[in-house]
């Protein structure tokens, strides 16, 4: 009895090696779908191994489609018409695509394996996306959770982008995260600082990105990433400005500002600063010194709460409701935004209702 329940239990074990041998090679050679053409705009053609996204066999070519989530699904920024090839759209695809973008043929380049040839339209802006390799050169503890990083650029040596914008910093493996990544993070420096670029960045307990920056990276450091990306730029109208942002939401509307100084300006602006307590402030002074340099300008922070003894005697509460003090003519305002999805869904909710048009409200979101 015993030699025959050692026997059954050999063959099984024989059996299931059997079926994983088959399994491995039945995958191998269904997942081989040889050279595959991915035809862009119409205009140019590049072969790549099947099997892969092709968000990633784009960026095997150096062609580098905005991913804030690093190709997880989430951010639905690496959207691009796909023309033919793209298989069906998929569920993961669905709740980050209007109607209209369906309708339209627009996917997520993340979720499409590419297993044929593909044909795709993508914007030319693209095509001066590139990967740069730097060293880090200075890390600033702003407050107890939001550093800032400065980068000098070693390959290339210069990068052209405008103040708002944001690259994607790519993530090397540390502790138990065996793989890179990517994540987005604005740009914090001023466009004129050609050879170098500073990223505010806070940490997010147990994010991937965040904690890499705040735990392992020191200066001398060498990274890499991909850039410049994004919409999200003053527009030149003599229209009023008002900028919200919260958290290390500062570091877009810190360039574009840094930027202004440089280049000047007359336009009548208001920048709406939202925290949680008087240690989530950072370069309160430095935004201050601002209402010194603009004709028109005025730098108002914002606490939700504060702190047992605090001697806080400026506004407190949420950001919306000082909002209407701040437009004269809400069809001659624009709003940038940059912070967490909550904030700026609120925000934008009550610009609305004050009468400034949709089209003039412009935001970065992050989670």
């Amino acid at each position: 009895m015993f030699l025959q329940i050692i026997s059954d239990i050999g063959a099984t074990a024989l059996i299931s090696v059997i079926l994983a041998v088959i399994l491995v090679i039945a995958q191998r050679y269904l997942n081989d779908y040889g050279i595959c053409k991915i035809n862009i705009n119409k205009k140019r053609e590049v072969s790549v191994k099947g099997g892969s996204t092709l968000l990633n066999s784009l960026s095997d070519q150096q062609i580098y489609l905005a991913s804030a989530c690093g190709g997880k699904g989430s951010c639905g920024a690496c959207k691009c018409q796909v023309l033919t090839g793209g298989g069906p759209l998929l569920p993961t695809e669905k709740p980050l695509l209007t109607v209209k973008e369906q309708q339209d043929n627009f996917r997520l380049a993340c979720q499409i394996k590419v297993k044929t040839d593909i044909n795709i339209n993508i914007p030319e802006s693209i095509f001066n996306i590139r990967k740069y390799k730097a060293q880090i050169t200075e890390i600033l503890d702003y407050t107890y959770d939001i550093k800032g990083i400065t980068f000098k650029l070693l390959e290339p040596v210069k990068i052209d982008f405008k103040a708002g914008q944001y690259v994607q910093l790519e993530t090397q493996p540390y502790g138990k995260v065996k793989q890179k990544t990517m994540r987005a993070y604005s740009i914090s420096s001023k466009p004129e600082d050609t050879d170098s670029i500073q990223l505010i960045v806070r940490l997010v307990p147990e994010g991937i990105c965040t904690t890499w920056v705040h735990k392992y990276l020191k200066v001398g450091d060498e990274v890499r990433f991909t850039g410049p990306y994004g919409d999200f730029f003053i527009r030149d109208t003599d229209a009023d400005m008002i900028f919200i942002a919260g958290g290390s939401g500062k570091a877009p509307i810190k360039s574009i500002l840094e930027h202004l100084q440089v280049v000047g300006t007359t336009r009548k602006m208001m920048y709406f600063f939202g925290a949680r307590t008087e240690h989530d402030l950072y370069l309160t002074d430095e935004f201050k010194a601002f209402e010194k340099v603009f004709p028109d300008f005025q730098y108002v922070p914002v606490l939700s709460r504060c702190d047992d003894g605090s001697k806080w005697c400026a506004r407190t509460g949420y950001i919306m409701p000082y909002l209407k003090d701040a437009i004269k003519d809400p069809k001659k305002t624009e709003a940038y935004m940059c912070g967490s999805p909550g904030m700026l869904d609120a925000c934008q909710k009550e610009l609305l209702a004050l009468g400034v048009p949709q089209d003039k409200i412009y935001y970065d979101s992050f989670a």
